[in-house]
């Protein structure tokens, strides 16, 4: 009878054990599920992101337009610091000037492979309302001078035209500095 009470004991420690375990493993389950499906929730969804890519030769018609639009472009890209401190210059620009006939199109000069890992993920964090267009040209040599003869292809550059007037810019701005640039044209 004892030997019989000893191996109920260890029947009944078992099974709490077992379903203890299993519990905790459900839970664990569980758990993960609910971590996946918040961490999916919270993904940014890089589709909301419109991003046009072009080739120079499909570049070039915004860099020549005829519409009475101030037309002001900037080259950038994610991991060019001095880029990256003057896009918020950029965007108050669009923002504030948006009803005057000024249009902002920041051509980013980001690798394709990071299209999808940096450069959407950058513009969406960074709440970039300007038009993003990538520039998917290798051929450097060719379109730099298209640009700007005197450009050497260090960025960030600017290029602010209406019509027949046109700047180049190869430097950073403060926003006053963009600002009084830009008011150049709307005279």
């Amino acid at each position: 009878m004892v030997k019989e009470l000893k191996m109920r004991r260890y029947v009944v420690i078992g099974l709490i054990v077992l379903l203890t375990a299993c519990v905790n493993k459900r839970g664990k389950v569980q758990l993960a599920s609910n971590m996946l499906t918040v961490l999916e929730k919270s993904k940014p969804n890089l589709d909301s992101v419109k991003l046009d890519v072009f080739d120079f030769k499909g570049l070039k018609p915004l860099l020549h337009k005829q519409d009475d639009v101030t037309y002001v472009i900037n080259f950038w890209a994610t991991w060019c610091r001095p880029c990256v401190k003057e896009l918020p210059y950029f965007e108050k620009l669009n923002t504030e000037y948006a009803g005057k006939n000024v249009k902002v199109i920041l051509v980013s000069l980001d690798f394709p492979h990071l299209y999808e890992s940096k450069l959407k993920p950058f513009i969406l964090n960074h709440k970039i309302k300007s038009k993003v267009v990538a520039l998917d040209d290798a051929d450097m040599n060719s379109w730099i001078p298209q640009v700007n003869e005197a450009w050497s292809g260090a960025i960030p550059a600017t290029v602010i035209y209406r019509n027949g007037k046109r700047k180049f810019f190869e430097q950073s701005f403060t926003y006053e500095e963009l600002e009084n640039e830009v008011a150049l044209f709307l005279k």
